[in-house]
């Protein structure tokens, strides 16, 4: 140590040794120049004769091109007094070694973290030639938390056309070596890697990697003529999912793993979230209600059964102790003909109410049925024959029957009283009819929900929900960028102002005021406020709990609480695509777009055509630098939810990136074209000049959008996409007008 310190000593000072290993040893020192702490590792003698001083140092060049938040750089590099090093940030924090050698096994959500975040960083280092070929926990380090692939100073270059190297050097670790790494004359590309990664996810999962032995010879001898041990085995807990996942990584042969660590990383985002929000089992205290069927089939009156069933989820979701399945999950099965069982076991409820109504003028007909899914029969059932002024009757008497049929499971819960039955049925019609259109959420729908809801609330100024609905659809409106926020802050605000003073304890109205605070006022605390006194009033009031976690929290950054909320959203509402989608947002919004990739592809599996699914995984692609890709996603949601200003202008954008300047400023043309027939975001304007590099352009246009208190801006903090301008003072002042 004392040669090396008295070689480097212009440039480090050495304070102590950190470790060593058969490669290299690992030095403590003190960037003189820049007063950073770091790590130098010295090449053992025998391995820089064996690679080649003069190909060691040309790879370490290659290798310190790597910039990944998941892959520790490189600094430095060099030969002092005949001796290879190499320099890298010294890591706060440990080694995955130290993690496991303390823990033995891991927490399956933290495993499948870790696992993720080297996927990603060797995903980055593959697609740039480069194999690692020495993946461990060792060679692990986690800051924070986040895992850092280190050791990268010895990677191969891939040359061959094929990707593969051969090299008569075996370098790795026998426990995590792939079956070709033990061949000196076999090609070793980045599936190599994987398989290495499969060994060690395996050993964070059960306490010792799938293959150990007493000795190299037995190690390797039991990987190239052994089958896997299956880690349930030693781990029953670990789902099928994940051990699917190792099974593939593990693959004796390169081919029958994944072809990359890109399609690993989705395979792993995709285990991590399966199975997260649906219920473990069917609870007594649970309820999906179903979307009544329309007896008649008159699109009318369609209004009339899905708001029924509607008004009859929020009313019972308000019974202390009973769980009851969202909307938009329960909506999944409208027009379903099979076994109510199967509905029960994919929804993870005990019971399930459905029903019909007809509607012959003022004649009303309710026909419903409580159903114990478990066992198959009928719990309750009733048919009422009224006029259409008696419709709250009816839903106050289904609700207290439910209750009734439930009673030994609910312990004797009380109904609330139905918030609409101190109306008139004309203010509660229009109001129903509101619902209807806004849950289409097209801006066809959004537009038509806000004249039922006006007309609602004329009818009865005093009714509470037509004003909430009213300021729900204003917001809406200003969420997806169709109208001038301008236009609509002031009566999204005064109409759920006006909903919290004439119902101060409805979740919706609450809900309602704290998204307008948030979307037009950025007045983030009593936003937040608002959203948690709505979730106290009604824990299931699903609304509350996704908008808080995207339009609130993601926002400002908070991205575990904003996660939090919506898997306590999916336990409700576990088949509801919005929901899900705006997961891989979040995921998105962490930089873990491989995550994001397979989330949005979950969504799609549920609703191929979900365009928003296709717009999120377009971004997540282009994160990605699968430019190409990107673009088809975003040319298939237009096609799915049309030509909008944001998908187009993300469509540009990715062609700007991609060198494909002149489609961009058609596309870029075609959108300042709109501004002329109405509102376009200057935020979208300013997404496609910072693709095609035009910085200032794009400033200019982020700053005029905080004049017109632009919606978009609110998520310039948790998108990639603006990453490039942080930093600059012009950008952090716009920053600063959202998020004083």
């Amino acid at each position: 140590m004392e040669q090396l310190r008295a070689a480097l000593a212009d440039r480090y000072d050495i304070e102590r040794e950190l470790g060593r290993g058969g490669m290299a040893i690992v030095y403590l020192a003190t960037d003189r120049k820049h007063q950073r702490r770091v790590a130098i590792k010295v090449v053992q003698p025998g391995l820089g004769v064996e690679l080649g001083a003069e190909l060691l140092l040309a790879e370490i060049q290659i290798v310190a091109r790597l910039s990944h938040p998941n892959i520790v750089p490189v600094y430095d590099s060099g030969e002092a007094n005949g001796t290879l090093f190499f320099v890298m940030p010294f890591v706060e924090g440990e080694s995955l070694r130290h993690r496991l050698t303390r823990e033995r096994q891991l927490p399956l959500d933290e495993a499948l973290h870790i696992a993720r975040g080297v996927a990603a960083g060797l995903a980055y280092a593959h697609a740039r030639g480069i194999v690692h070929r020495d993946i461990k926990p060792e060679n692990v380090m986690l800051a924070s938390g986040e895992p850092m692939v280190a050791d990268f100073g010895i990677a191969a270059v891939m040359r061959e056309v094929g990707g593969g190297i051969s090299s008569d050097l075996i370098v790795g670790t026998p426990a995590y070596m792939s079956p070709e790494q033990c061949d000196a004359d076999a090609l070793v590309d980045g599936r190599s890697d994987l398989y290495s990664l499969g060994c060690t996810l395996y050993e964070m999962l059960a306490g010792s990697p799938p293959f150990p032995g007493p000795s190299a010879l037995a190690i390797t001898a039991s990987k190239l003529a052994d089958p896997v041990p299956k880690v349930s085995r030693l781990r029953e807990t670990v789902p099928p999912g994940v051990e699917h996942v190792l099974e593939r990584c593990l693959a004796k042969s390169p081919a029958d793993r994944f072809a990359t660590a890109h399609e690993l990383a989705r395979a792993l985002a995709a285990a991590a979230s399966a199975g997260v929000a649906a219920p473990e089992a069917a609870d007594p205290r649970s309820i999906a209600v179903l979307p009544f069927a329309n007896v008649g089939g008159d699109p009318e009156n369609e209004f009339l059964s899905d708001g029924l069933s509607e008004e009859l989820t929020h009313a019972l979701g308000r019974v202390d102790g009973l769980r009851v399945v969202a909307r938009t999950s329960a909506f999944a099965f409208k027009g379903w003909s099979g076994d109510v069982r199967e509905i029960g076991r994919r929804l993870g409820v005990g019971a399930v109410l459905e029903g019909s109504v007809r509607r012959a003028g003022k004649h009303l007909r309710v026909v419903t049925q409580l159903v114990d899914v478990a066992k198959g029969f009928q719990l309750w059932s009733e048919r009422y024959d009224k006029t259409a002024e008696d419709v709250f009757a009816v839903q106050d008497d289904i609700a207290h029957a439910v209750v009734d049929a439930l009673r030994p499971a609910l312990l004797g819960a009380a109904v609330p009283r139905f918030e609409a039955a101190g109306t008139s049925y004309e203010a509660y019609e229009a109001y129903l009819r509101g619902r209807h259109a806004w849950n289409r959420r097209s801006e066809e729908g959004l537009r038509e929900a806000m004249a039922h809801f006006e007309r609602s609330a004329v009818a009865d100024p005093h009714y509470a929900l037509a004003h909430a609905g009213l300021a729900d659809s204003c917001t809406t409106l200003g969420i997806y960028g169709i109208m001038p926020p301008a236009e609509l802050a002031p009566r999204a605000q005064a109409a759920a102002e006006r909903a919290v003073a004439l119902g101060p304890a409805l979740a919706e109205a609450r809900t309602a005021l704290a998204a307008a605070l948030a979307i037009f006022r950025w007045d983030w605390q009593d936003a937040d406020r608002e959203f948690r006194h709505a979730i106290a009033l009604n824990p299931q009031y699903t609304t509350a709990l996704h908008w808080r976690a995207i339009n609130c929290l993601a926002p400002q950054g908070r991205l575990k609480e904003a996660r939090a909320d919506l898997e306590r959203a999916l336990v409700l509402d576990p088949l509801s695509a919005s929901a899900k989608v705006s997961r891989a947002l979040i995921s998105y919004f962490e930089r873990d777009h491989d995550r994001a990739l397979a989330e949005c592809d979950e969504v799609l599996g549920l609703e191929p055509r979900f365009g928003m699914a296709r717009y999120f995984g377009g971004l997540a692609l282009a994160a990605l630098g699968r430019d190409v890709e990107a673009q088809g996603a975003f040319r298939e949601a237009m096609t799915l939810v049309g030509r909008t200003a944001e998908i187009t202008s993300a469509l540009a954008w990715s062609l700007a990136l991609a060198g494909e300047e002149d489609q961009a400023r058609g596309l870029l043309a075609d959108l300042a074209g709109r501004t002329a027939r109405g509102y376009v975001s200057p935020v979208m304007l300013a997404q496609v000049h910072l693709g095609l590099g035009e910085h200032d352009r794009a400033l200019e246009l982020l700053e005029h959008a905080t004049t017109l208190r632009a919606v978009e801006l609110i998520w310039l903090k948790a998108r990639p996409t603006y990453d490039v301008l942080r930093g600059n003072p012009r950008f952090e002042a716009v920053l600063r007008s959202v998020f004083p």
